[in-house]
């Protein structure tokens, strides 16, 4: 069977999209999804990515999303995702709306499309939702003891502050962070450095995928848990191994807004 795929990705973290309104694939049921994710993700012997999101229609919203992680696990929510998915849409004239609903597994999430001043969309504004901060545990990782930011988007976050980002042995923390029993259900773990008030430095260990260009809902947490701690401002530009986000959590609704880029790669097909 041959399936007609787009790869896109967010400032570094990419994603394989698989329109499933245009295409009902009679293969992708529900107990073939995670072991085709596996499949597609696989550097050199797949398309290679961090995972695979399903375009699909919704009852509750202008459109549905699903996000398989390279491991095949299902995940609850992916805002450098989302921004490719309003990309897809819109650039497949799908809609003729400004803003757009979609409904994720963390709830139906809103997109707006950002103009510039020649009425091109450049950029796509996500309202990720209301944190929900957790509280701080203290874990013993490699005979170093690490103070744990635990916090919602949506998806499970572990937010730690450290001096120097560049500096860390991730491969080697991240997943014993990730897979922690404290994290039944593992967790998403982000190692923040603070510049300023209104800069800061992120790395990610992605839960299922190991260490990514990005994170867009792992940014949003590490903002929130920042503003908390009094470390930074509301409005904050987040700096990624792939690029830039613009965060902020709003005083008023406590909503919290991740705005950036979202870039196609190229469209394929694969024949499994």
């Amino acid at each position: 069977m041959k399936i007609l795929f787009t790869k896109m990705h967010g400032i570094g973290n990419d994603y394989i999209f698989i329109d499933m309104i245009k295409n009902k694939y009679p293969l992708l049921l529900e107990d073939k999804i995670p072991k085709l994710a596996r499949f597609l993700c696989k550097e050199h012997f797949g398309v290679g990515s961090d995972g695979v999101i399903l375009i699909d229609s919704s009852r509750k919203a202008d459109f549905k999303m699903r996000i398989f992680n390279k491991d095949g696990k299902e995940a609850e929510m992916c805002g450098n995702g989302i921004r490719c998915f309003a990309k897809y849409i819109y650039d497949n004239k799908m809609t003729i709306k400004n803003k757009i609903t979609i409904e994720t597994l963390a709830g139906i999430k809103e997109v707006e499309f950002i103009k510039n001043k020649n009425d091109i969309v450049e950029e796509y504004k996500v309202n990720m939702g209301i944190p929900k901060i957790e509280g701080i545990i203290r874990l013993n990782i490699l005979n170093q003891m690490f103070y744990i930011n635990k916090i919602s988007m949506g998806n499970p976050h572990a937010v730690i502050f450290t001096r120097n980002v560049e500096k860390l042995h991730l491969e080697k923390i991240g997943p014993l962070i990730e897979n922690n029993p404290v994290f039944p259900n593992s967790t998403n773990v982000e190692f923040v450095e603070i510049l300023d008030r209104n800069l800061i430095k992120l790395r990610v260990w992605e839960r299922g995928s190991k260490e990514t260009y990005a994170c867009g809902t792992g940014a949003c947490a590490a903002v929130a848990i920042g503003y908390n701690r009094k470390l930074n401002d509301r409005k904050v530009k987040v700096l990624l191994r792939g690029g830039e986000l613009n965060i902020n959590w709003d005083e008023k609704s406590k909503f919290i807004y991740m705005q950036g880029i979202a870039t196609k790669v190229f469209d394929g097909i694969i024949e499994i």
